[in-house]
């Protein structure tokens, strides 16, 4: 406050983002020791990932290969993203676009590893086809209990795949649209008016995401127990762990950088300080999230049997009876 009584405004916490070079000068022993250990996890997370992507492209065949590369490399790209936007400030718009283009297209990824898991579109039909889908599911039909079931057919397995495939598109739609926007000064991502683009733009972003994720939730219900020796469970966990954290997450402390809950330390502003709080905190959970996702991908992957497990047990027992009887006669 000055003499006047008025309240004095530091530039720093309405200032743009610091520049690298800025960064890098004002590194004490600490920070850069931090810096350090966090580019280490992410250039870690990239050699782990990068060594499990050769083992699949090497040990599973067909198109499974590759829907499960697109899931397992979220958490490595996320991480290296997050590094980058913390050694470049100024880059975090870009780097935040490419992490959530890139998730738009693993949440498309993670149906279609769940459909190849069951032998592709004519194997999931041959094993669920004569069952029912449930579409009382999270995020957008949970408490609508009295929704009916839908019988499984080609058509359910291409609006089930639209519903996801619509959400990658129009993310890069969007990413593509706000970037040009932003070049023209019409983006900006803090301010909140109603003549900002990004006022509009999120909260359509939003819902599409909301519905994207409806079909995966439909499909995991269906599969989970057919795919539990597959692992299905801790990859969705997994899955939805990777969504919290790098879109729930980093909202809420956007939000709380916007709102002034999270101080300025030049030369840091209020929001460039969160961007930054939030990369350090994706590194070390990505990281983590890469070394657990290695124990339930790097595996030998075998096909599912579409004979009913009760039928091979009738004929098994079967087998032994005629045995037993041949033994008798005998």
């Amino acid at each position: 406050m000055d003499d006047f009584g008025n309240v004095s405004i530091d530039p720093y916490c309405t200032g743009k983002p610091p520049l690298a070079i800025d960064i890098i000068l004002n590194l004490d022993a600490l920070g850069i020791v931090l810096y350090a250990v966090l580019t280490v996890m992410a250039f870690i997370s990239v050699l782990v990932y990068m060594e499990e992507a050769v083992y699949i492209y090497k040990k599973i065949p067909g198109p499974k290969k590759t829907a499960i590369m697109w899931v397992n490399g979220a958490a490595p790209l996320i991480g290296t993203t997050a590094c980058l936007g913390m050694w470049i400030p100024r880059s975090t718009m870009f780097t935040d676009f490419t992490a959530a283009t890139y998730f738009a297209i693993v949440i498309h990824m993670f149906l279609v590893m769940m459909i190849e898991e069951c032998g592709g579109d004519e194997g999931f039909l041959k094993l669920c086809g004569k069952n029912r889908l449930k579409i009382s599911t999270g995020p957008c039909c949970c408490c609508c209990l009295c929704l009916p079931y839908v019988g499984i057919s080609r058509r359910t397995l291409f609006l089930l795949k639209a519903g996801t495939f619509q959400f990658a598109f129009f993310r890069m739609v969007f990413t593509i649209l706000s970037i040009l926007l932003w070049t023209n000064d019409n983006f900006d991502t803090a301010n909140l008016s109603i003549t900002s683009a990004a006022i509009w733009i999120n909260p359509f972003v939003g819902i599409l995401t909301i519905i994207s994720l409806w079909p995966v939730a439909m499909m995991f219900n269906q599969t989970r127990g057919l795919l539990s020796s597959k692992k299905i469970i801790p990859k969705f966990v997994l899955y939805q762990l990777v969504l919290i954290l790098s879109q729930l997450q980093s909202a809420i402390i956007n939000i709380l950088a916007m709102g002034g809950n999270i101080a300025c330390a030049p030369p840091f502003s209020s929001q460039a300080r969160g961007s930054f709080m939030n990369q350090q905190l994706l590194i070390m959970e990505m990281f983590i999230v890469t070394l657990v996702s290695r124990i339930f991908y790097r595996r030998r992957y075998e096909e599912l049997d579409a004979v009913d497990e009760h039928e091979e047990d009738n004929k098994d027992n079967a087998k032994i009876q005629l045995k037993e009887d041949g033994a008798q006669w005998a």
